[in-house]
């Protein structure tokens, strides 16, 4: 196995293998290695750098989003389309094909979105901030059709809690009562929950925008949870003694269905619980904070199922509206 060794301008030694025991190969790889050492020493060229080096220190960086695995799942998905490209090789016509090899295999549009965002930052973040490249190109999300929000009436939550088995109803329960998202809910501990105070708290390592997250605990809350009580040492919610770890199973899709209840995720009992805050008159910076939701935007998705306060607007219309329909019922009689 041939290897090669030179100095290079700045006084740096290499000496690393060709990867070969073809001395006209190894002699091609050491003239490439040593003027690729020169370009970037003399004439202050970046050095090359690959997609893989870019996504393992983007994970590296990233570890605390609680999205991660997301951000896994589609990295996995473009590792035989990217894995070994670099950087500087990556350009708008391949990430036009990576987008047609996506839909062709019939996943919507927002997952498509998803998969080029995650490239995006990729590049963005090895453009601006590591200054790995000079430019990267350019990348428009497709068209998102805005889903409505999913939500039930108060009737079909009660339905749906009467259908389902006791541990699940228990936590269908507490969450229409805090509007914890599922997580919270299954990893609920004892040690998170102070029944005196009435409240309850999700530590920022568990939190989806990574901060701590105190919940008040309202009546209906803290009765689901005195029901728990002694049931375990450790979590709140359990099944035959052990933690619930999984929500979405049979005896869940199968109420559903009994109860007649359509196109209903467990995480619309987040968006039911918002639509029933703001419903009762809940403004919306109260309940940003509530839901420990970052953005207001977030929030106005809401908006349009509380407009109570335009009423009054609404109804001064009808009594200018009845101005001239007494002028007319006047002069209709004095005809």
């Amino acid at each position: 196995m041939w290897w090669t060794r030179f100095t290079t301008p700045n006084g740096e030694r290499i000496r690393e293998s060709t990867g070969t025991d073809d001395r006209k190969q190894a002699q091609e790889y050491h003239d490439r290695l040593k003027a690729k050492y020169w370009e970037v020493q003399k004439l202050g060229e970046k050095p090359e750098r690959s997609w893989q080096d870019a996504v393992l220190r983007w994970l590296d960086e990233t570890s605390h989003k609680a999205s991660q695995h997301d951000d896994i799942h589609h990295l996995r998905w473009l590792d035989p389309y990217l894995g070994t490209l670099s950087l500087n090789s990556i350009t708008r016509d391949q990430i036009d094909q990576l987008i047609t090899q996506r839909k062709s295999e019939g996943v919507s549009n927002a997952t498509v979105n998803r998969m080029l965002a995650v490239i995006r930052a990729i590049l963005r973040r090895a453009s601006l901030d590591w200054e790995w490249i000079d430019k990267i190109p350019r990348i428009k999300l497709l068209p998102e059709p805005k889903r409505r929000i999913r939500w039930i009436t108060r009737e079909e939550a009660a339905a749906l809690i009467k259908d389902l088995p006791e541990h699940l109803a228990e936590m269908v329960r507490f969450s229409l009562a805090t509007g914890l998202r599922q997580a919270n809910v299954t990893h609920l501990e004892w040690s998170q929950v102070d029944l005196e105070r009435r409240v309850a708290w999700i530590h920022a390592d568990q939190a989806k925008a990574r901060k701590a997250i105190s919940v008040p605990l309202n009546a209906e809350a803290v009765l689901v949870l005195r029901r728990q009580l002694g049931k375990h040492q450790t979590r709140v919610f359990t099944y035959h003694g052990k933690p619930v770890i999984d929500v979405n199973t049979k005896a869940w899709r199968h109420a559903l269905k009994r109860v007649g209840i359509e196109d209903f995720r467990w995480h619309d009992l987040r968006h039911t619980w918002a639509s029933w805050h703001v419903q009762n008159g809940t403004p919306l910076h109260v309940l940003q904070e509530l839901g420990a939701w970052e953005s207001v935007e977030m929030v106005r998705r809401y908006a349009h199922l509380g407009q109570n306060h335009l009423a009054s607007y609404a109804e001064s219309l009808c009594q200018l509206q009845a101005v001239p329909d007494t002028i007319l019922a006047q002069q209709a009689g004095r005809q």
